[in-house]
């Protein structure tokens, strides 16, 4: 079990190895959960301010790293909003940095932001666990892995209305040093990006969701870089006039999170449609079968925040999402598949 003071330290640098539960390790239980979410985030997408809402989503990993003095702790992007792990004198500090970015969400970005916060403990008393893997992307990006459902769970509770933060009355603003999305989106070079979510039913063991979404990744691991989502050339920055070499380029695409595993798979792929629907066969049959829910959004472009620590000026991590709503329209369309009222995806 990973104590008050530490997180696992061995980072697997093959992806397939971190869908082994096996490589899991428990967080103690007084360890702190934070998640955040934009509300009504799909809205905000369609009207198309889907890069406030990535900035929103990213925005309490930079505030709290900042606050903490380290970005040594476990997290997870999720388009529009984030989770984190952090022992338990971290209290204050987490506090803070939620009611900080929910203030400056709704006064800077007129985003509401919910926030929530609670313990492994309050998790592990509903059945469900909260366990973290290392994944490096790079040598210079490791990237948290979540699995044991708890996440999920606490993100249900947190939306129900359990284990709010109340919002600060003089919220000081956030330290977002390092965070920015200032890179033009990046259009698909081989037809469709992908955003997809995968979540195991309760009851199917780890061992056979991960064979599942080790046949799921095989089909886009067998295009050129694994279906990544960025191009190999250098690409236009944005409006900041930010620009890097082919070196520098390709350690930013070797360190983004195109694929991470969060309670489910989670991935930002450039794919063909061809693939998209050997693999929507692939999961419509499992969950017929009641093994999976899923939800998937094709568009055309994908979208980049990108965070620089202060403490670790080496250390580029890259949160990727679909331009098009991307994880945001995956979750409503999982959600949908969850009442038994999903429809066939358009294209």
């Amino acid at each position: 079990m990973i104590n008050s003071h530490a997180q696992p330290h061995q980072a697997y640098d093959e992806f397939s190895l971190v869908l082994n539960p096996d490589v899991y390790q428990p967080l103690s239980d007084d360890w702190l959960i934070g998640i955040t979410d934009v509300v009504s985030s799909t809205a905000a997408i369609r009207s198309g301010r889907y890069e406030d809402v990535n900035y929103a989503g990213a925005s309490v990993i930079a505030a709290l790293g900042n606050a903490w003095g380290s970005f040594d702790f476990p997290f997870v992007f999720r388009g529009d909003g984030a989770a984190f792990a952090l022992p338990p004198h971290g209290i204050m500090a987490a506090t803070s940095a939620l009611r900080q970015v929910a203030s400056f969400a709704s006064t800077d970005l007129d985003l509401n932001l919910r926030i929530g916060l609670l313990t492994v403990r309050e998790i592990r008393t509903s059945g469900r666990d909260v366990r973290v893997a290392r994944y490096a992307a790079s040598e210079n990006a490791t990237y948290a892995m979540f699995a044991g459902g708890g996440l999920k769970w606490a993100e249900q509770q947190i939306k129900s209305g359990r284990y709010l933060v109340k919002p600060g009355r003089y919220a000081t603003k956030p330290d977002l040093t390092g965070l920015s999305c200032d890179w033009t989106p990046f259009p698909s070079q081989r037809g469709e990006i992908l955003s997809l979510l995968v979540e195991p039913s309760d009851h199917i063991s780890p061992e056979l969701f991960a064979a599942l979404a080790k046949r799921v990744l095989a089909v886009f691991d067998a295009a050129p870089r694994q279906s990544h989502p960025l191009p190999s050339g250098v690409p236009l920055s944005g409006d900041s006039g930010k620009q890097v070499d082919a070196k520098g380029w390709s350690e930013v695409a070797a360190s983004s999170d195109f694929r991470k595993f969060d309670d489910g798979l989670r991935l930002t792929l450039d794919c063909t449609p061809e693939q998209i629907d050997k693999v929507e066969a692939i999961l419509v049959s499992a969950r017929a079968r009641g093994e999976i829910n899923f939800g998937l959004h094709r568009q055309s472009h994908a979208l980049m925040t990108c965070l620089v620590p202060s403490d670790r000026p080496d250390s580029h991590l890259h949160f990727l999402d679909g331009m098009g709503g991307g994880y945001a329209r995956a979750a409503e369309m999982m959600e949908a598949g969850a009442h038994g009222d999903v429809q066939h995806h358009a294209r």
